[in-house]
């Protein structure tokens, strides 16, 4: 089948669109979306392939997907922009505006805890349904009440679900509006934590590649075999820290009742356009002040992630290159943003001055040999 790829390229930047035609042929993208800005202005807007492999419709260039945990990033933006609005220091404890949340010797948690993935609370104890998930303040009074599994701050480890539910609480008791309320009126209305009923023709289907293109190789190779060892294992085991933060509740990203849940940790649907604006508005200064994300930037934990097994790395919320975000060197010393499953990433460059972000429908794993993101970052760099 021939997939043709749509938009437009800044002639400096056509290596791009070489990359993204080449992952087309070779059969590692099914239908995708990729966007660059440089200086604040557009350099690549591409798009192509099928958004449903089960009606064959084609993928447009106002076509929606899931970014998975891209999504932390907005929500991390919105709680910064509110801590900055309402004068919350993020060293501050929670409990001075969440005072249930003091139950089960969580007093000493603060915003930067939550933050960072270093509150203690990546897992979900009892059951959530889908329904639930979506009740405003359902999840957050359940993780109110439980105990943290490590003193605050001591530890980190990746918040995969509860991150969304555990800022969105401090979103809503400052603005009254959900997470997914707030971004679209103050980050971008395409950025749709909660996607519209009336949006919904327009996102893409998710599909998996055959299982023989699901094993993990190893490659590229910076994850060390460690790491990959302690990965394989968790996988494996369903009582592990990892399988317990992301199937408690239980999610099919294709269905509608997730895809409108406004899940505010990994159910961002929005267009590669919409998210390389948000990392754009971001370095312009446009969503928060500079001083704000200079420190939001700033390393606060790095080593081995409690829950993920792997080293992981974070500023204020935003993801910092690591074996969790795996980016070309050019990127390493100076790139923030969010990878997502199955091959999803937004990030911006303010040393190069450039936002990114490449979104696809056909889930891939880095430890499968997933490179399309970084093939596209590589071909970028080398643009500049």
């Amino acid at each position: 089948m021939v997939i043709s790829v749509h938009g437009d390229v800044d002639p400096a930047f056509r290596a791009v669109r070489e990359v993204f035609e080449a992952s087309f042929a070779d059969g590692q993208n099914l239908g995708a979306g990729v966007a660059v800005s440089v200086d604040g202005r557009a350099v690549v807007d591409l798009w192509g392939g099928v958004a449903d492999a089960k009606t064959g419709r084609p993928w447009e260039r106002d076509t929606l997907c899931v970014t998975f945990s891209c999504t932390k990033a907005a929500t991390a933006t919105a709680a910064l922009r509110v801590a900055a609005e309402h004068g919350v220091a993020v060293e501050k404890p929670v409990v001075d505006w969440w005072p249930e949340y003091a139950r089960g010797g969580k007093d000493s948690t603060t915003l930067a805890h939550f933050l960072t993935h270093s509150a203690g609370l990546p897992i979900l104890e009892h059951p959530v349904s889908a329904a639930e998930a979506a009740e405003p303040g359902f999840v957050a009074q359940a993780l109110a009440a439980q105990s943290p599994l490590w003193e605050p701050g001591t530890r980190h480890g990746y918040h995969a679900l509860t991150y969304g539910w555990l800022l969105g609480e401090f979103i809503s008791r400052h603005t009254d509006s959900t997470v997914g309320d707030y971004v679209r009126s103050n980050l971008g209305p395409d950025l749709h934590i909660g996607v519209p009923t009336t949006l919904l023709e327009r996102v893409a289907r998710l599909t998996f590649p055959p299982a023989d293109e699901q094993q993990w190789t190893g490659d590229p190779a910076p994850i060390s075999p460690e790491s990959v060892r302690r990965m394989a294992a968790a996988f494996r085991d369903p009582e592990s820290p990892i399988m317990r933060a992301t199937l408690n509740p239980r999610a099919a990203y294709n269905d509608p009742e997730v895809l409108t849940g406004g899940w505010p940790a990994t159910g961002l649907v929005t267009t590669a356009r919409a998210l390389a604006a948000h990392y754009r508005d971001l370095l312009a200064g446009d969503l928060l002040p500079r001083a704000v994300l200079t420190d939001a930037i700033r390393e606060r934990v790095r080593g081995t992630d409690e829950v993920l097994g792997s080293t992981s790395a974070y500023g204020l919320g935003y993801a910092l290159p690591s074996e969790n975000m795996l980016v070309p060197a050019a990127a390493r010393s100076s790139a923030f943003g969010h990878p997502g499953a199955g091959g999803s990433i937004g990030l911006a460059d303010p040393d190069h001055r450039l936002s990114f972000a490449f979104i696809p429908n056909l889930r891939r794993d880095w430890l499968s040999g997933d490179r399309r993101a970084y093939n596209l970052l590589e071909a970028v760099y080398a643009a500049l």
